[in-house]
C-alpha cells in the first residue's frame, strides 16, 4: 500500500502552520478590497454571458425568382374619387396589371379624411363600351340644359332625374352627345314631362357650370348620374338616391335603361319604390355614386422583386379627365414592405436589436399636399430604396425578416394626367444580423481567471505592502539593512 506520507508529497497547496502567519491590519483591509473586487467583475462577467451579443454582416440577397414582395398601403386622397380610382402596378420586366381590384378595397372620405359610408365597390370595369353609329344628320337637342340654378328646381319636379355631365372638349363626351339627344327626345315623347312627370333627361356643361360639377363631384367626363326623389325631400338637394350609370351608351341601350327606371314608378303615384329593380337594366350598367370627391384606398399587391412602380391614378376606358382639375394630394397612413410582424415579435426583436424596424414604416403618418393652383398638373412622386434584413436566432431559425426602406419624394410638372407613383428599387444586398453564442465553458474560465487573478495581484500588492513597512521600521530604529 502507498502510504500517506507519499501521498502529501504530491500536495500543490502545502499549508502553512497556523501559528507561523500573522495577521495585519492592512492585510485585512486589502482582504475586503480583494473580495468586493471579485464580487463586482463576477457580476459584470455574468451580466455579460446573459446578455445577447449579435453580429450583422451584408451579404447578398439570396430569395429565389419565385419569391414575390408584399406592399401593404394606406392612402387617403382628399380630392380623387373612388369612381375612377385605380391601382395599377408595373416594372423593369414588362408586368403591368392595371386597376387591382381583388386586394384593394375603397372608401368615399370627407375633406377631413373621414369615411362616409361603407367599403365603396366600383364594380368591373368594362373595356368596351357600346356607342351609336356616327352618321352626318341633323342634330337633335332632347335634353334640359341644367345650371345651378334650375338643377334643385328640376330635381324636385321629377321622380327621376338623368343627368349627363360633359365637357365639350372631351372625345368620349361627344360620342355620347347624338344618342344622348335622341333619347331623350324619344323618352319626352313617351313620357311627356307635363303631364307624365316620371322622368326627365338633362344635361350639364362643366366648363360653364364648375362649381356645379364639383358639387356632384364629377371627376371623369361624360358622367351619368341618376337622382332619385323620395317621398320624402328633407335631404340635401332633395336627392334620396343617387347612382351612376356605366353601361353602353347607343341609343337602344339607353332607351331601354330609362324605360326599366320608368317601369317601377306607378303613374299615379308619386312616391318613388327605392327597392323596386328591372331585371332588364345590367347591375354592372348602374353603381353607387361617390357621396363625396375623396377616396381612402388600402390593401396590398404582390409584385417581383425588380424595380417596378406602384401607380394610383385616375383611370377609366370611356372617360375624359381634364388634368388641370386633378389633384393627387394625399396622406399615407400605412405604406411597408414584406409580411407583417407581428407586435410581440417586433418588441422581443427590439429587445435584442434597438435600432431594428425604425424605418420599415418611413412615410407613415406623412402628408403630400398640392398647393399649387388648379392647372399645375402635378404628379407626387416616391422614390424608395429597399433593403432585406434577416435577424437569425441561436437555433438557426429565422426570428423575423423586415424591409426597410429610405424614401424622397418630389412633386414634378406633367404634361399628362396627374398620378401619384411610388417608384420602388430592391438592393441586391441583405443584411444578417446574427445572434452570438455564449459557451458556459467559457464563462466558468472566466470567473476562474477572475478569483486567481484578483487573488495573485492582492497578494504581490500585500507582500510590497508588507515589506515597505518592515523597512521603514527598520530605518525608523537605525538598523543597518
Amino acid at each position: 500500500m502507498i502510504s500517506s506520507s507519499k501521498i502529501k508529497s504530491v500536495d500543490f497547496y502545502r499549508k502553512i502552520p497556523r501559528d507561523l502567519t500573522e495577521a495585519s491590519l492592512s492585510g485585512a483591509g486589502l482582504s475586503i478590497v480583494a473580495a468586493l473586487s471579485m464580487m463586482f467583475l463576477f457580476g459584470m462577467e455574468l451580466n455579460n454571458y446573459l446578455t445577447v451579443s449579435t453580429s450583422t454582416a451584408v451579404i447578398v440577397d439570396t430569395s429565389s425568382d419565385g419569391d414575390f414582395l408584399r406592399i401593404d398601403f394606406n392612402i387617403s386622397f382628399p380630392v380623387l374619387s373612388c369612381e375612377f380610382a385605380s391601382v395599377d402596378v408595373s416594372d423593369i420586366l414588362g408586368t403591368n396589371r392595371l386597376n387591382i381590384t381583388k386586394t384593394i378595397r375603397k372608401f368615399s372620405i370627407d375633406p377631413n379624411l373621414r369615411p362616409t359610408g361603407v367599403e365603396f365597390h366600383s364594380g368591373p370595369i368594362s373595356h368596351h363600351i357600346k356607342h351609336g353609329d356616327e352618321v352626318d344628320e341633323e342634330p337633335v337637342e332632347g335634353s334640359v340644359p341644367l345650371t345651378a340654378q334650375n338643377f334643385d328646381k328640376y330635381s324636385h319636379m321629377h321622380q327621376i332625374l338623368v343627368v349627363n355631365f360633359f365637357a365639350p372638349w372631351c372625345y368620349w363626351s361627344n360620342r355620347l352627345k347624338p344618342a344622348w339627344e335622341k333619347t331623350a327626345k324619344t323618352i319626352r315623347e313617351r313620357y311627356d314631362p307635363e303631364l307624365d312627370g316620371r322622368i326627365l333627361l338633362g344635361k350639364v356643361d362643366c366648363t360653364q357650370e364648375p362649381d356645379l360639377c364639383r358639387r356632384h363631384h364629377i371627376q371623369g367626363y361624360p358622367s351619368v348620374r341618376i337622382f332619385r326623389k323620395g317621398s320624402d325631400v328633407r335631404d340635401d338637394h332633395g336627392h334620396h338616391d343617387h347612382e351612376s350609370y356605366h353601361g353602353d351608351r347607343d341609343e337602344d341601350s339607353l332607351v331601354k335603361t330609362m324605360e326599366a327606371l320608368v317601369a317601377s314608378i306607378p303613374l299615379e303615384s308619386k312616391k318613388l319604390a327605392l327597392e323596386g329593380k328591372s331585371e332588364n337594366v345590367s347591375e354592372n350598367a348602374k353603381r353607387p355614386a361617390p357621396l363625396t370627391g375623396g377616396c381612402r384606398i388600402e390593401g396590398y399587391v404582390r409584385v417581383k422583386k425588380v424595380p417596378g412602380n406602384l401607380i394610383i391614378s385616375a383611370r377609366s376606358g370611356a372617360h375624359s379627365f381634364d388634368p388641370t382639375q386633378m389633384n393627387m394630394s394625399h396622406v399615407i397612413s400605412n405604406l411597408s414592405f414584406g409580411r407583417k410582424v407581428a407586435p410581440r415579435v417586433m418588441s422581443d426583436v427590439k429587445r435584442l436589436i434597438p435600432y431594428l424596424g425604425r424605418s420599415h414604416d418611413r412615410l407613415n403618418g406623412q402628408a403630400f399636399i398640392n398647393h399649387r393652383d388648379l392647372g399645375a398638373n402635378v404628379t407626387i412622386e416616391h422614390y424608395l430604396q429597399i433593403v432585406k434584413t434577416e435577424v437569425i436566432t441561436r437555433g438557426s431559425h429565422k426570428l423575423v425578416e423586415e424591409y426597410e426602406y429610405t424614401a424622397h419624394s418630389s412633386l414634378a410638372q406633367s404634361i399628362h394626367i396627374p398620378v401619384t407613383k411610388f417608384h420602388f428599387e430592391l438592393s441586391p444586398m441583405q443584411v444578417l444580423i446574427t445572434e452570438n453564442r455564449k459557451s458556459f465553458s467559457h464563462f466558468i474560465t472566466n470567473v476562474c481567471a477572475i478569483i486567481g487573478g484578483v487573488f495573485t495581484v492582492a497578494g504581490i500588492v500585500d507582500s510590497i505592502l508588507h515589506n515597505t513597512i518592515r523597512v521603514m521600521k527598520k530605518v525608523e530604529l537605525g538598523k543597518n539593512f
